[in-house]
Order: structure tokens, then sequence, then C-alpha cells
């Protein structure tokens, strides 16, 4: 049996990681992804994470990813226009791992950081509740129990959550004007609700509290012995969309029961 859940992760600050930063800054999505959310639940029902690999050897998938990585979520921030304010972390990592290197050993790693601040999230979860790992994330999610303390991409950044809800869904087919709640992935660019040219990735403020929102996501990870994001370009907005509005066959939009509509990936 099927049930589909929503729960608001937060968190007063978080670090997602972008992989493809280095000195002298490290910088950080602005919206969860799927790969970070699916780590918060390996967390919530204590599956084990990544571990340390020696050098020369292939990165091991988690277990928890190995249980949960064909889970289909949805995503959507509890902010107005989607972009959350961040700030600048300046520290001195003087751990022997950060520092386990012929070049930087017994000296301290300067760490230069940006931040989310207050980052808020409505999760949608479609839990098989037949499946015994599923089954689990849906008792804990449901009861706010967790194994092990959940976080925001870092130690320091634990969060929370609430609102657990529930719905009855069915997918939809647009047969007029629509608009979606969540985080959806565009294969066309969209402007006014319409198909137009295309434009880079960023936010376009638009007057009358009418936003668009685009981001490069991770979507998953590409399972090879480098173990790297696999992306896709990520859009939220308040515009309604037309009926032809071209989105990807494979990633279906749903209509819940309390009407919104939503895509899970």
């Amino acid at each position: 049996m099927e049930k589909l859940v929503s729960i608001n992760i937060k968190s007063d600050f978080g670090f997602l990681k972008k992989p493809d930063t280095n000195d002298p800054i490290y910088l950080t999505f602005n919206m969860i992804h799927k790969p970070s959310l699916l780590g918060i639940f390996g967390a919530i029902i204590g599956e084990m994470g990544f571990k340390f690999q020696e050098k020369g050897k292939s990165v091991e998938m988690p277990e928890y990813y190995k249980k949960l990585k064909d889970l289909k979520v949805s995503i959507a921030p509890l902010k107005e226009n989607g972009n959350f304010a961040k700030t600048i972390i300046k520290y001195s990592n003087t751990t022997g791992f950060a520092n386990k290197s012929e070049k930087n050993e017994g000296d301290n790693l300067l760490i230069t950081e940006q931040a989310l601040v207050a980052p808020a999230y409505k999760c949608w979860i479609l839990l098989n509740l037949e499946n015994e790992t599923e089954s689990k994330l849906y008792s804990y999610l449901k009861e706010s129990k967790a194994e092990y303390l959940p976080y925001m991409g870092k130690n320091e950044f634990s969060l929370w959550w609430d609102n657990f809800e529930e719905y009855t869904c069915e997918v939809l087919i647009p047969t007029g004007e629509f608009q979606i709640n969540s985080l959806f992935i565009k294969e066309e660019t969209v402007k006014d609700g319409r198909v137009n040219v295309r434009f880079h990735p960023g936010v376009l403020s638009i007057t009358g509290n009418k936003y668009m929102y685009f981001e490069r996501l991770p979507i998953g990870y590409i399972e090879s012995p480098l173990f790297q994001y696999e992306y896709r370009e990520f859009a939220f907005t308040n515009w309604n969309l037309k009926q032809d509005y071209v989105l990807p066959e494979s990633y279906p939009l749903y209509k819940l029961s309390n009407n919104e509509i939503i895509q899970l990936f």
C-alpha cells in the first residue's frame, strides 16, 4: 500500500555543499536536494552513511542510499520566493582528519563557508508501507522519532521536523492552466506562464509578488567509482503554467487531496 505524506523540515542554519567549489570559499546549494533529503531520512531510521575510504579504494554506496534511492519525493521551500538568506562563516578546523595530508600535517585548516540562514522546506514522500524500511520511516516521521540526530548538511546544524500530514493523490494530466506547488524539473524555459526563449538560471523578481526561481540540483548519484551527483534543472514559481507547457514524462504531476499540485521525482 502506498501512502503520500509530508513534513516541514527546519534548521537555524544549513550547509548543502556544492562539490564543484573549493578554496577560497565553500558554497552551498539554496534548496535541499534529494540525495541530502535521503541522508536525513537515513539518519532518522538509523541507517549507516558514507564511510571514510582509504586512498585508492572506490567509494562504497551507503546503506541508507541502497534502501531509499527509489523513494519518490517532492520539495518546496517554506519561503515565498524560495531564496534563503546566506551568511559567511570562517573557522579553523584542527581535526586530524581535516589535516590528514603530508602538506597540512600539524597545521590548522582555515575554512570559509557560505551557510543558509533559517532554511525550511516542505517535503512530500511517497512511501510503500509494505516495504520494511519505508514503513519504518513512515512511523518515525509520524511519531517524531529519530535514531540519529539529523542535520542540515553539517553536524553543527541540527534540524527538526513538524506538521506531519497524509494525503490521497492521483496523477494529473493538465487540461487548462495550472500551478505547481513544489519544485519541478524543467525541460523548457518558464516565463509568464508560457514557453519562452531560454535564459540563464537565477532569480527573476517580478512585480505583483510573482516570482520564478531556478537552480541546478542533484537528483541522485551516478553510481560509478567516483559516486558523483546526477543533476537536473529545477524551477519554482507561483505563475500559472499553461496546458501545453512541456514537463518530463518520467516525472508526472500529482494532484493531492488538499488540491496542491506537486511533481514527484
